[in-house]
């Protein structure tokens, strides 16, 4: 699958890519971790300092895959609001998901903090405005929701949205206490950690087959085999090799990055912009002071090859931002399209296969995919070392939507 195309911004800002492997692999793996994105860097991480043996196998170089084109939102509100998820779920686990979402913000700073790691970790509050009056409503009861429950957030009237920004919409939900990072940058800091703590890392070694014999995982590659206790597919918006998801949807969306811009005195804390309409318009910007701009996803699951294409709709979301920022000189200096995720329920796949024993997956579909790879490694590393987690059920695999 075409994960992306064009041209991307985050490789711009890191070092040239390494090829790493430079050992002899194990004989036998306690894990086994198929995919070197987000989610397998911090599944690894988690697993290799509980101290237990980890290889990390990509069909890619490391980093490559979606994680080059990943927004680098943090943010502990989901594509569906709490309120929502409380309807669909019930209170008791709509409130502790997106706790432990708020918790996985925290949990990513400590990680940067405590690893050194440069990664331009920056936190913003988010700004969700009311595309219409008629979502002013909406915003409302989620504001209330929140503020329930203890999450820190603000409401914005439009008279207040005049005061801290350039333009001014009938209402906004201000979640606090999010973030921004460069995930290029952070994903390929965890990866030289994991190496450092004795993990294994395997570039352009794609997965074919997977077998179980003798109570261990014989995974059959394109270059040799690995043998493991545990397998942990971390592939994202790629098919996994073994199971079947279902109820996952694979779009694509298109992003441009600007040229650097003079200052941003105008916008309330630099906050990660958002808004209730579907498909949604996100904007936030970086530390050399570019505009990152995304949106006009289609339901088609390959990015295009078309440049031509991909300009067209850099254009269509330059015009969209530049009527939200128009005393701004935004050029797209960067246009690209990617492939994304979304599970039908709005919740990631997290978990031990319900019918195969010892095959984990991690699949943060939606738009707070990064936050969903880090509350998913600290679950899978207690199933994996057989501790008892009871958050697990809220994105266990055996549900209507999960993975067969």
């Amino acid at each position: 699958m075409k994960i992306h195309n064009g041209s991307l911004y985050w490789p711009t800002t890191i070092k040239q890519f390494e090829n790493r492997t430079n050992f002899d692999k194990l004989d036998l793996y306690d894990v086994v971790i198929v995919g070197g994105g987000m989610s397998g860097a911090l599944t690894a991480l988690a697993v290799v300092e509980a101290g237990l043996t980890v290889a990390i196998i990509d069909k890619r170089q490391l980093g490559t895959g979606s994680t080059s084109a990943n927004t680098g939102l943090l943010q502990y509100s989901n594509d569906i609001m709490l309120h929502e998820l409380i309807d669909q779920i019930g209170e008791q686990d709509a409130v502790q998901f997106y706790k432990l979402c708020y918790k996985a913000v925290d949990d990513l700073e400590k990680i940067v903090t405590r690893l050194q790691l440069d990664a331009d970790f920056i936190r913003r509050p988010s700004i969700c405005y009311a595309s219409d009056e008629n979502d002013v409503e909406k915003i409302k009861v989620e504001y209330a929701t929140l503020k329930k429950h203890g999450f820190p957030c603000d409401y914005f009237g439009p008279n207040e949205m005049a005061e801290k920004l350039p333009f001014s919409k009938p209402g906004a939900l201000v979640t606090l206490e999010d973030a921004e990072i460069n995930p290029l940058k952070f994903v390929l800091g965890l990866l030289q950690k994991v190496e450092e703590k004795g993990g294994h890392l395997f570039p352009y070694v794609e997965v074919e087959e997977v077998f179980e014999a003798d109570n261990v995982i014989d995974i059959r590659t394109s270059e040799n085999s690995f043998l493991a206790k545990k397998i942990i597919f971390t592939t994202g918006y790629e098919t996994v090799p073994v199971g079947k998801r279902i109820g996952a949807v694979i779009n694509r969306s298109y992003v441009f990055v600007s040229n650097p811009i003079e200052n941003f005195n105008d916008w309330y804390k630099q906050g990660l912009i958002w808004e209730t309409k579907r498909p949604y318009l996100y904007i936030r910007t970086t530390v050399d002071n570019r505009l990152i701009v995304g949106g006009l996803d289609e339901d088609k699951s390959e990015a295009p090859y078309s440049q031509e294409l991909i300009q067209q709709h850099a254009e269509t979301l330059l015009k969209q931002v530049q009527d939200l920022f128009p005393n701004y000189k935004i050029d797209i200096e960067y246009a690209y399209a990617a492939t994304f995720g979304e599970s039908i329920d709005n919740l990631p796949f997290i978990g031990e296969h319900p019918t195969k024993p010892k095959h984990y997956y991690l699949l943060g579909y939606g738009g707070n995919g990064t936050v969903y790879s880090m509350l998913g490694s600290q679950i899978l590393r207690d199933l994996i070392m057989g501790k008892r987690n009871e958050d697990a059920e809220i994105v266990q695999l055996d549900r209507k939507y999960g993975v067969k």
